[in-house]
């Protein structure tokens, strides 16, 4: 299947550092901006486009054909594409999957996101692993180099940022999606509570799958906004809270570490990614930016516990600081990352809670981590 005819016109990448590289614009024509990153996985470039950690980036991709198997409604981990701009080396000019309903390139159209092709990725993601990320504007100005990088260089930092405020539901509901978690074969045995467990789902840009897994186990999940009281979540009668992943800088979610303050130790507790990071701060930690982040389908991340290693997908550009937690003799760290030891999972069974920092509901993959929602459960089902 091909998508229609579209021109695609010269177009210009100019980082904060003055970097510049030409390509061609796809999706929609216009001008994009934001924090310019990279993905290593070689597919699941939907589950990244609709990631609302992604909010306010522009990502790359390593792998160099994107768009070979098109668009399916059943990928989608929210509601539209979070990402302020995708950049590619070759969108794929046809689509080949039973599934799909479109293309890549329609897509974005549709929804106003601009692409940019053509370029040396290699060389872009060489240049974020070495001076790490950066700002960066698309745009097919191309005459104007000093202007774009006037906008590069004037975008904000995602530091010091509370980008949740922009991806949470403003109101809560009752997640009822039946679909099966993306990746896991029909029929396949999976652990199911004991009796129905109410959890609560804080939304700081919650991902589909993460509900899914949490449903096909049993539960019943009511997702709430993310400057939602305490007071308010323990009113619905939970028997466990359950923290998303989200975008940004955790530090100046200030709202959401102090309700997980007051939450710790009155009902066990589960966060991924930001929620990790938010569970760290609320424990008396601090977080800091990585340099280049992690981001992609390949991470290793070895258990201390059991010394098995696990390969994982993982999407953050912020990290808990190990030592900060070193007053807190009951927090414990539970897992680290291979590639720069930095921490991955922590755990207070004193307080009933515990974290990780890698994204066990991968779609499309890998799935060495889903044990993490048995763990969730046996938290709940222990709770007395």
């Amino acid at each position: 299947m091909t998508s229609e005819k579209i021109e695609h016109p010269p177009a210009l990448l100019v980082l904060a550092d003055g970097t510049a590289y030409r390509g061609r614009l796809f999706g929609a024509h216009g001008e994009a901006g934001g924090e310019v990153v990279f993905n290593t996985s070689m597919t699941g470039y939907q589950e990244v486009l609709t990631d609302p950690s992604y909010y306010g980036q522009m990502v790359t991709m390593t792998y160099p054909l994107i768009g070979n198997y098109g668009i399916s409604p059943e990928d989608l981990e929210s509601q539209k594409i979070q990402v302020a701009g995708f950049i590619v080396k070759e969108p794929s000019a046809r689509f080949s999957n039973w599934r799909a309903g479109g293309s890549l390139e329609d897509w974005m159209k549709a929804q106003g996101i601009t692409g940019l092709y053509g370029i040396d990725t290699r060389a872009l993601v060489r240049r974020l692993r070495i001076g790490g990320v950066t700002q960066g504007i698309i745009s097919a100005d191309i005459d104007h180099p000093d202007d774009l990088l006037e906008k590069a260089r004037a975008l904000p930092d995602m530091a010091g940022q509370d980008l949740v405020k922009y991806v949470t539901t403003d109101h809560p509901y009752l997640w009822e999606d039946s679909l099966l978690p993306m990746g896991v074969p029909l029929g396949e045995p999976v652990r199911k509570s004991n009796g129905s467990k109410r959890v609560v789902a804080i939304d700081f840009g919650v991902k589909r799958n993460i509900l899914r897994h949490l449903i096909r186990r049993g539960c019943e999940v009511r997702v709430v906004p993310a400057f939602t009281p305490a007071e308010d979540i323990l009113a619905l009668g939970p028997h466990g809270v359950f923290l998303s992943n989200g975008p940004g800088d955790p530090e100046p979610v200030t709202y959401a570490i102090e309700t997980v303050r007051s939450l710790m130790g009155r009902l066990p507790i589960f966060g991924i990614c930001l929620g990790h990071q938010i569970i760290g701060l609320a424990a008396g930690g601090r977080t800091y930016k990585l340099k280049f982040g992690h981001r992609g389908g390949n991470q290793p991340v070895q258990d201390l516990s059991t010394g098995k290693v696990e390969i994982t997908a993982q999407n953050h550009g912020f990290c808990v600081d190990k030592d900060s937690l070193a007053h807190n003799k009951h927090v414990k760290v539970t897992h680290i990352n291979l590639n720069d030891q930095t921490v991955e999972g922590l755990e207070c069974r004193e307080m009933k809670y515990f974290s990780v920092q890698y994204h066990p509901e991968a779609s499309p993959g890998p799935h060495d981590a889903t044990y993490h929602f048995d763990r969730f459960l046996d938290y709940m089902e222990n709770n007395h």
